[in-house]
């Protein structure tokens, strides 16, 4: 992968011991000057440590550096979990020279298992000699669990004639069923912002792309996104007209990075975008469009590309919406399967035979009873996924 990275922000990764195969497992991103930041978190009520430390210390606004482990997410771990995620923002902090309260933390992995923080303190001193300017593919490495390709996206826009850079890394394979974040997902930017600004846009970004994917109804314990900015580059995003021209450049990297989870997704074989029009609101195509995303019967007939189109009538039925099913059609692609609730037979079924093999597609339902509309990006359901979380721990 081409190596990326964004002005101002150095970012490392290596293996410190935590994961059995002795892959890159600690990560680090240090900011050369004070950062504005800004973070969204799961919504899980049990949460990790990482992410209850990381909620105190954000209110401040400013960091200046991430240190990241994969392998074990420190979550269930009690008042020594809380003290090893401590003690690791405190390795950092000390070797790179900066105030404790300044430095975030973060982890993914098994939970329930101690986090052996002596290896991390060790490894600490490697992997702050590592800090490069192009050391996101490193990170990225670093983060990875069931992952199978590093996930890395970098964009470049103009704000008031200065160049700036967004950049985003992001993890995450199985447990997506985000509520205001996905697994783990760190973006650096060099403008200049408030943090009040940065939440609102990093929220803004993360409704049109985290908050739209699936890959198993399950929503992590860790899940964390943060969005750093420092400043180096010279653009301000201080009004509306400023903002209008950072947050699609924002919102292009974590739209990228979420389909890119998707594809990568525990045994996925298939990107697909389930799109719900014609509700009578938004938040009821809303309500569809996931019920029809997590249905296993769904994603399993996706895997075996069997146009079932029954167990998406189904789903629309159950998603506690009021429908008009001899109203309701379905769409595979371009191709017809469905006319005002019954199906078109036997040649539409080959045509959406032929969508179904592709690797990206969309299925369109339209309730044409309003104007309320929705999409969410799913995958399918395949063996492979049993598979790997049958032995995840092993």
């Amino acid at each position: 992968m081409e190596k990326k990275g964004c002005p101002g922000f150095k970012t490392a990764g290596v293996s410190c011991g935590l994961k059995k195969n002795g892959q890159k497992d600690l990560g680090l991103i240090y900011s050369e000057v004070p950062a504005n930041v800004a973070g969204l978190f799961t919504q899980n009520r049990v949460q990790a440590a990482p992410v209850l430390l990381d909620r105190q210390r954000i209110t401040r606004g400013v960091c200046r550096a991430l240190i990241v482990n994969s392998g074990i997410a420190n979550c269930c771990t009690g008042e020594q979990g809380m003290r090893n995620a401590i003690q690791m923002a405190g390795f950092a902090a000390a070797g790179l020279g900066v105030a404790e309260d300044e430095v975030l933390v973060s982890s993914t992995g098994v939970i329930g298992d101690p986090l052996p923080v002596e290896k991390i303190q060790v490894a600490t001193p490697a992997l702050i000699n590592a800090l490069h300017g192009e050391g996101i593919h490193d990170l990225a490495e670093a983060i990875m669990t069931t992952d199978t390709v590093p996930k890395v996206v970098c964009r470049r826009g103009e704000l008031d004639g200065v160049l700036f850079t967004v950049t985003g890394v992001a993890k995450g394979s199985g447990m997506i069923c985000p509520d205001m974040a996905t697994m783990l997902c760190f973006v650096m930017t060099d403008v200049q912002a408030s943090p009040g600004l940065l939440k609102e846009m990093l929220k803004a970004a993360v409704d049109r792309s985290l908050n739209r994917i699936t890959v198993d109804g399950d929503t992590s314990t860790n899940d964390t996104v943060l969005l750093m900015a420092n400043g180096l580059s010279g653009a301000e995003v201080l009004n509306d007209a400023q903002r209008d021209v950072f947050q699609p450049v924002l919102d292009d990297v974590l739209i990228e990075l979420a389909k890119w989870l998707i594809k990568d997704g525990e045994g996925a074989t298939k990107l697909v975008e389930i799109v719900v029009t014609g509700a009578e609101t938004d938040m009821d195509a809303r309500r569809i469009a996931d019920t029809v995303a997590n249905s296993n019967l769904t994603k399993t007939a996706l895997f075996g590309e069997d146009a079932n189109w029954g167990r998406i009538l189904a789903a629309v039925g159950r998603a506690g919406v009021a429908v008009a099913p001899e109203k309701t059609d379905i769409r595979f692609g371009p191709v017809l399967m469905v006319q005002n609730g019954m199906g078109c037979g036997k040649s539409a079924e080959v045509e959406v035979t032929k969508v179904l093999k592709q690797t990206e597609f969309d299925i369109t339902i339209d309730l044409k009873s309003g104007k309320g509309h929705a999409s969410v990006f799913t995958c399918d359901f395949s063996i492979d996924y049993v598979k790997i979380n049958a032995d995840y721990r092993s």
